[in-house]
């Protein structure tokens, strides 16, 4: 990159190259998405403004978050936030970046407690391991009648979810607990209507195989499933049954290839209702919900 004038559209395109040459899973995007956070704009205005000169000083700030990007750090860490649920959420090194197919479990939530029911019932739902708050903020702004508890045994995640629900004004619906799955709610047996989560899930075994922004950067505790990516899975459904409600929900994300696994766990328990599966857009099983049985 020498010093001749540099318009928007050019320092796009020549980006663009760049990150593809070097193996960037979506060049242009994340050319875009970097440009117009240098720039402190947005990328309509780019695009309405693709002959504009980018100033020398504008040209060096860019240069510093193309370096980082090359270096495959995450491109929601380098500009601070990932959008979900239509929520923009701060995301910091240490905490998970909230991805698209976790909506999912905001969606089945949403089916399994359907907001037009005639009584007014409070819904009490424990999200474990809450990252950035994304779930628990998203569950927070779609249930009126939702009081929801999230645990993380991460402090920088606790601190970050607590921002995140505060900048959305819904700090109040939701009470954040730093702790180990269900550890900080030892007290609150047989309580909770819901209990929904995305836990570690990559077996151990195959972190050699995942990408670099997610292997280099993102919080292995946040990632790593143990052995066969199984191991909260056991642990959520050793302790689980003392936590729901007679009637309550358990709805978990999973990786791929896990759901005959995860269900043969939940069977296993002889609690639950048969299980359902949920796929995602890209066909993987990437759900598993289950009630509780009565009596």
């Amino acid at each position: 990159m020498n010093d001749k004038t540099w318009t928007i559209l050019r320092l796009l395109n020549w980006t663009s190259q760049y990150f593809s040459e070097n193996g960037i899973e979506n060049p242009r995007l994340d050319a875009e998405v970097l440009l117009a956070h240098s720039l402190r704009t947005n990328r309509l205005r780019l695009y309405l403004n693709y002959d504009k000169p980018i100033l020398k000083g504008e040209l060096r700030e860019y240069k510093k978050l193309i370096k980082r990007r090359i270096r495959r750090e995450p491109l929601q860490y380098i500009t601070g936030y990932q959008e979900f649920w239509s929520l923009n959420l701060k995301v910091t090194k240490g905490v998970l970046i909230p991805r698209p197919e976790t909506e999912i479990l905001v969606e089945e939530a949403l089916k399994t407690f359907p907001q037009n029911e005639s009584f007014d019932k409070t819904i009490n739902i424990l999200e474990l391991g809450t990252g950035s708050g994304a779930v628990a903020i998203a569950l927070a702004k779609e249930l009126q009648r939702g009081s929801i508890v999230a645990t993380d045994i991460s402090d920088i995640a606790i601190k970050t979810a607590r921002e995140n629900a505060k900048v959305h004004g819904l700090e109040e619906q939701i009470t954040f607990l730093k702790g180990s799955l269900f550890e900080p709610v030892r007290e609150r047996i047989g309580t909770f209507n819901l209990v929904i989560s995305n836990p570690p899930y990559i077996p151990i075994e195959d972190f050699r195989d995942i990408q670099p922004e997610v292997r280099d950067f993102e919080p292995r505790i946040s990632l790593n499933g143990g052995k066969e990516g199984l191991k909260f899975y056991r642990q959520i459904f050793s302790q689980i049954g003392r936590y729901l409600a007679k009637d309550g929900w358990v709805i978990l994300e999973l990786g791929k290839g896990q759901a005959e696994k995860v269900t043969r766990l939940i069977e296993l328990t002889g609690e639950f209702n048969p299980t359902s599966i949920i796929k995602d857009f890209s066909g993987i099983e990437r759900v598993v919900k289950a009630q509780k049985k009565i009596g």
